[in-house]
């Protein structure tokens, strides 16, 4: 499911007409993909944009999923994804993105623009198991909670609601001492 909005290299138009588009300003770039200069970026396009390197196997996680959810502006340099069937894959390495291959629980993705997302909580769950040696990580986190409001506590419930997770007393600390500043805000 792409938008009309959407334009993908070997599509409609050839790489040289897309950059020549994007040169004259008549379209930007987006994810794996261009849309017009004029139209307005959302989570749908973002999600859509990915969709020529999730299909429909992976899903996009951490940072990519927090540009999906327009929690940071910029979309990462390397797509974070993850497997999103119980099966195991045999992918070819791809330097647009990092792939983990634990699968992801159904209950934990949402389909936006076509592609699998983990959920915010999900998101903020994995977010802030990396926020303590990752700035990136930590803006990440900040911003999806603007974005959603609530979903510190969704992420502390997704934790305990889990058992053992790699990061998981990290994230926790992380998630306790942001419900601690928001309550005080």
């Amino acid at each position: 499911m792409h938008s009309s909005y959407l334009y993908f290299v070997d599509g409609a138009l050839s790489a040289a007409e897309l950059s020549a588009a994007r040169l004259d300003g008549h379209l930007v770039e987006l994810g794996e993909g261009y849309i017009p200069a004029d139209a307005i970026e959302t989570t749908h396009l973002r999600a859509a944009s990915l969709s020529v390197l999730l299909g429909d196997t992976l899903a996009a996680t951490h940072l990519s999923a927090a540009w999906v959810f327009g929690a940071i502006d910029e979309a990462p340099a390397r797509h974070a994804v993850q497997r999103a069937v119980p099966r195991r894959l045999h992918h070819r390495i791809d330097r647009r993105f990092l792939y983990r291959d634990g699968c992801i629980e159904t209950d934990d993705l949402v389909i936006v623009g076509g592609v699998l997302v983990t959920t915010p909580p999900r998101t903020a769950a994995d977010l802030a198991r990396l926020a303590g040696a990752d700035p990136a990580s930590s803006a990440a986190l900040l911003g999806l909670v603007s974005a959603f409001p609530g979903v510190l506590d969704s992420a502390r419930a997704w934790f305990d609601a889990h058992g053992p997770v790699p990061g998981k007393r990290d994230g926790l600390a992380v998630i306790d001492r942001m419900r601690a500043e928001v309550r005080t805000t």
